[in-house]
């Protein structure tokens, strides 16, 4: 976590006043920033998950393999953001939460961030998926229901075993005062590489791969739709990048070159780069589920159950969502131009 830094190391600092001075600043920073970064993903994070995951549960049926992962998405991001409060009141004070807590939070908050990521990787193979073998998929959904839940099953089993390495050289530590930490030279070349790959890497090629054959097949579909799919691509590729490609360049500067640890400039780009990482459980319920028209139909069900929309509203969201919807399915290449419909 960012905060870790919010402490003065002499053994760092000591080579000037004017690097002291400097790191001071950092601290006085870090002590605002990250507090204030973390209960902003913690309250939209919160709502947004929350409400994919009751609309996900209650109101959408599991029809395809997408519905599948789109309920383990927000259970993953719903976990993580809830562990924030912790490094907030950890930044801002000290850690006071104990050692079991501290390898349990860092295990939990280790799972969920990479079971997320492989999430969003097997949502893009399955869209990648339903425009390439639009046929067969549709004629094997038993199948493909079944095997992903198995997949599902998998990944929260893998991210289990990533996060191992943070459990166990996780540790309550004084350092000026009491921080819950883990030390990157504990921890092997083998693992750290691991847990980048399925953190980055992997989405990153997976979205690399899959959205250009379907980018393709796109261009080439007669659908009124095409353009809509065709930004919705673009503005998820943009967010994955914007997002996690600056901090995951940091750690692998860090894990290369150890002396970037004595610049002060440095922790702040960890900080910043981490915070903006933060965001991508904020923005997957708008990028995974908003965008959909069925997800966007089922919210006004629950807006109206709840009490807060006048029926004759809702219904008319209602009608003018499925008078869409028929319109799109009786397009051709449907698997392609409303595949975002989810």
């Amino acid at each position: 976590m960012a905060e870790y830094d919010d402490y003065e190391d002499p053994g760092f600092f000591n080579s000037s006043n004017d690097s002291r001075q400097e790191h001071k600043h950092y601290l006085q920073f870090s002590k605002i920033f990250l507090p204030c970064t973390y209960v902003v993903v913690f309250v939209c994070g919160l709502l947004g998950n929350s409400l994919v995951l009751i609309i996900s549960v209650f109101y959408q049926k599991q029809k395809n393999l997408t519905d599948v992962f789109l309920v383990n998405l927000p259970l993953a991001d719903l976990v993580f953001v809830c562990t924030l409060p912790f490094w907030a009141y950890a930044s801002i004070h000290e850690w006071v939460f104990g050692n079991v807590m501290c390898k349990t939070l860092l295990g939990i908050y280790t799972m969920n961030f990479y079971t997320s990521m492989l999430i969003l990787t097997c949502i893009t193979v399955d869209r990648f998926l339903a425009v390439v073998q639009a046929t067969k998929t549709y004629n094997q959904q038993a199948k493909r229901m079944i095997r992903g839940k198995v997949i599902c099953l998998l990944i929260w089993l893998i991210s289990m075993l990533v996060s191992l390495p943070q459990v166990i050289y996780g540790n309550v530590l004084y350092l000026d005062k009491l921080i819950c930490d883990y030390h990157d030279e504990e921890i092997s070349t083998v693992v750290l590489t691991t847990q980048m790959t399925l953190g980055f890497f992997l989405p990153l090629l997976a979205m690399i791969v899959c959205y250009s054959v379907i980018i393709k097949t796109l261009l080439h579909a007669r659908g009124f739709q095409k353009h809509r799919s065709l930004k919705i691509i673009f503005l998820v590729v943009a967010v994955f990048l914007l997002t996690q490609m600056p901090f995951n360049l940091v750690k692998l500067i860090r894990t290369t070159s150890w002396e970037y640890h004595a610049m002060t400039s440095f922790h702040y780009a960890i900080t910043v780069t981490e915070a903006i990482a933060y965001l991508r459980a904020c923005l997957n319920p708008v990028l995974y589920a908003f965008v959909g028209l069925k997800f966007r139909k089922n919210f006004w069900k629950l807006v109206k159950d709840i009490g807060c929309l006048p029926y004759l509203g809702a219904s008319h969201q209602w009608k003018s969502s499925e008078d869409t919807s028929k319109t799109y399915s009786a397009t051709n290449n449907v698997e392609a131009t409303s595949m975002f419909q989810l």
